[in-house]
């Protein structure tokens, strides 16, 4: 294939990129924007093997027969309260890559260079391999971390700050040094080297960052890779991976400040690791507190007689596969002429848009599942809540307690409704480890077991 039609492909492939992720930025568009998505890499594939005109592409075939024997299983068995760990890993198989494609590339490069064009290209490799080692270990961190593999409080070490700045003023000396040797040996040495630091930075920088910031995290390394492949771009002048690599990056670096200003956290303070944060210590509630029970018949008689109701999901509900049942009981409600709407925190879950794909597979309508802005004004108008394993996006601490680790976080205000029902295993604190004064309203009710068979029982005692 010439290579001016190589160009075009690659143009026509950037293009469905972007309408990409035009349509996944609402409910229902999605699926059109993951077919896109496909689309677009079919066509990068097809181009970029159609230009080996003389290599031989076994390997590659083979490579890709390999990646779809192993990515297939994978997809096909991992569930939804697996994805955020699933997408963590996912990226740090894109570090890996820049790795190994900076390593390459400075050892066989496809053109010769020579004058400030090798000097750029030498830069291109050094930052490649840097932000590819970075977003590496930090992928395998955070994957670690929300599997529960490793602990999820903020590893805060005496002096982290001045350690990771250490960090990257060795590796820009190691760069300078790099960019002035002679010798491949050598070079290669200080490549190992800086990858090595940047390495360890990663796991630091990662290990940092508690739980309760774990969404930002996702979207953050999101981000990284897409730097990632852009440096892949960069080393081995491809257009596409540049496109859409920066695609990647931007996207979840906008995303992630999106994250931040509804968790009220600096996007500064979590990409440094946690720099300026306050302690994630939890309140103690207080011994007098005794909270108010409900079975699941009188829950039934609740909603039985109320005019508009409001659910509210959280991590818990994915746990516990609870979605299917609150469909049914959402289209059982309805049919009765009450107006029932989801209200859905932007950090709800593990993943940004977690709970959406969540209700969206369980078949609840697009239209009645309302983001925090557009549903929080309503709660006061609202007879019953339903508040089905979220902690942290309705704590009133948030907005009542100055002195809370989450104090000024915004929050779904549930506790402003009639009456708050709330379906939870036990009495513990959320992912940020702070304890959660909702429980003990006068207005709140707790229905403790399974979130999937409490749900079960509730939709038997409407039927």
């Amino acid at each position: 294939m010439s290579s001016g039609l190589i160009s075009v492909a690659y143009v026509v492939a950037s293009i469905l990129f972007i309408l990409s992720l035009g349509g996944l930025a609402h409910q229902e568009s999605a699926r059109r924007g993951n077919w896109y998505g496909v689309a677009g890499i079919v066509i990068a594939l097809a181009a970029t093997m159609a230009g080996f005109e003389t290599a031989d592409l076994t390997w590659v075939v083979a490579a890709m027969v390999i990646g779809a024997a192993i990515g297939l299983p994978i997809a096909n068995k991992v569930e939804m309260t697996q994805m955020p760990q699933l997408v963590a890993l996912l990226h740090s198989f894109v570090g890996l890559a820049a790795v190994l494609v900076g390593f390459a590339s400075y050892i066989d490069p496809l053109v010769i260079m020579v004058g400030a064009e090798h000097t750029i290209k030498l830069v291109e490799i050094f930052v490649g391999i840097f932000i590819g080692a970075v977003t590496f270990t930090g992928s395998l961190v955070a994957c670690g971390k929300l599997d529960g593999r490793i602990d999820s409080k903020a590893l805060t070490l005496p002096g982290r700050h001045w350690m990771n700045l250490a960090a990257v003023i060795v590796c820009v000396l190691l760069g300078a040094a790099f960019l002035g040797s002679d010798s491949m040996a050598l070079s290669i040495a200080i490549l190992a080297l800086m990858a090595v630091i940047a390495a360890v930075l990663g796991v630091h920088l990662i290990m940092a960052i508690g739980g309760a910031d774990m969404p930002v995290v996702v979207s953050m390394l999101n981000s990284y890779s897409g730097w990632a492949a852009a440096a892949i771009g960069f080393m081995l002048g491809n257009d596409l991976l540049i496109v859409t690599g920066a695609l990647v990056g931007s996207s979840g670096a906008i995303l992630s400040y999106i994250m931040c200003r509804a968790m009220n956290r600096s996007f500064i303070s979590v990409i440094l690791g946690g720099f300026g944060q306050t302690s994630s210590s939890s309140a103690t509630a207080d011994e007098d507190q005794t909270v108010q029970e409900i079975s699941v018949e009188e829950l039934a008689e609740e909603l039985r007689n109320a005019d508009s109701v409001i659910i509210v999901p959280g991590y818990g509900m994915a746990v516990a596969q609870a979605q299917n049942g609150i469909s049914e009981i959402t289209k059982l409600l309805r049919e009765r002429g009450i107006n029932v709407r989801f209200g859905i925190h932007p950090v709800a879950g593990r993943l940004p848009g977690h709970m959406n794909v969540l209700l969206a597979e369980a078949h609840v309508p697009y239209d009645i599942v309302l983001e925090m802005d557009e549903i929080n004004d309503d709660f006061p108008k609202t007879d019953v809540v339903l508040v089905i394993g979220a902690n942290d996006t309705v704590n009133p601490a948030a907005a009542e307690d100055p002195n809370s680790p989450i104090a000024g976080m915004p929050v779904l205000e549930v506790w402003k409704a009639r009456q708050v029902v709330i379906l939870k295993r036990g009495m513990a604190t959320g992912y940020s480890g702070v304890e959660n004064p909702l429980f003990f309203r006068e207005n709140s009710h707790m229905l403790f077991g399974d979130a999937k068979d409490s749900v079960d029982r509730l939709l038997g005692a409407l039927r």
